[in-house]
């Protein structure tokens, strides 16, 4: 065995050792973006969606609303869990003001969505939770972004609205949309607007003992291509977004 032979295989190894001390993974979503995201970690996982309640409470303040809702789904995919298993679950809602802008329903609702937003900054809250059922303990975190929406004609509007891609989404928008590209800029995590806070999940991981995966942040950037100036914030436990 060469030199670099051995060296590839020590890295190899140096990996597993990570990753042994992450319990396998639940993730209590269906959502291809929260998927897709997870899946950047190199971390094993599997999906047990969880069918909740997602109405919003009287006068209920986005924040709490994204907790609570991330606490319901967490608690519904609990059984899916193994003997020290880990879930995961997460939930994002937009919010103009104190009016909460959830998936839309139809078309129109879609519609109603974006011109209410369009050319105006609005907030984006995503919650995590991590969970062991086994033992009861519970970690959550929650990510605000400022988003600023471009003044999209109406003609633009329209296309998007006939291409389906904002029906499954808050605020009926996906920020990483190549043809729409809804967003002037952002003060916040980008993964977040997309529905996965990923460094605000890694830190929950090393606050729950789980070890610490430093290539996570990059990772991200390099998926998003984007600099991302608050990750070594988000990692100390800082308010960041």
């Amino acid at each position: 065995m060469g030199i670099d032979d051995s060296l590839e295989r020590g890295k190899r190894a140096c990996v597993r050792i990570i990753f042994m001390n992450v319990p396998p993974i639940i993730l209590a979503s269906n959502s291809p973006r929260r998927r897709e995201i997870l899946t950047w970690t190199g971390l094993e996982f599997s999906i047990y969606p969880a069918d909740v309640d997602e109405a919003r409470l009287e006068n209920e303040p986005a924040q709490e609303y994204a907790l609570r809702v991330a606490h319901k789904k967490a608690k519904a995919s609990a059984s899916f869990a193994p003997f020290n298993g880990l879930v995961v679950a997460a939930d994002t809602i937009v919010a103009d003001g104190e009016y909460l802008l959830g998936k839309p329903i139809d078309h129109q609702a879609a519609k109603e969505m974006l011109l209410r937003l369009r050319g105006k900054i609005h907030q984006v809250y995503s919650a995590v939770v991590v969970s062991v059922p086994s033992k009861g303990v519970l970690q959550q975190v929650l990510c605000s972004t400022d988003v600023h929406m471009r003044k999209f004609s109406d003609e633009e509007l329209e296309d998007y609205l006939n291409s389906g891609d904002p029906m499954d989404k808050a605020g009926a928008y996906a920020i990483q949309h190549p043809q729409f590209r809804p967003v002037i800029k952002f003060a916040g995590c980008y993964a977040s607007v997309m529905g996965f806070p990923l460094c605000h999940f890694e830190w929950l991981l090393r606050r729950m003992g789980y070890g610490d995966r430093k290539e996570i942040p990059y990772v991200c950037q390099e998926q998003l291509s984007y600099s991302c100036p608050i990750y070594k914030h988000v990692l100390k436990g800082e308010t960041a977004g």
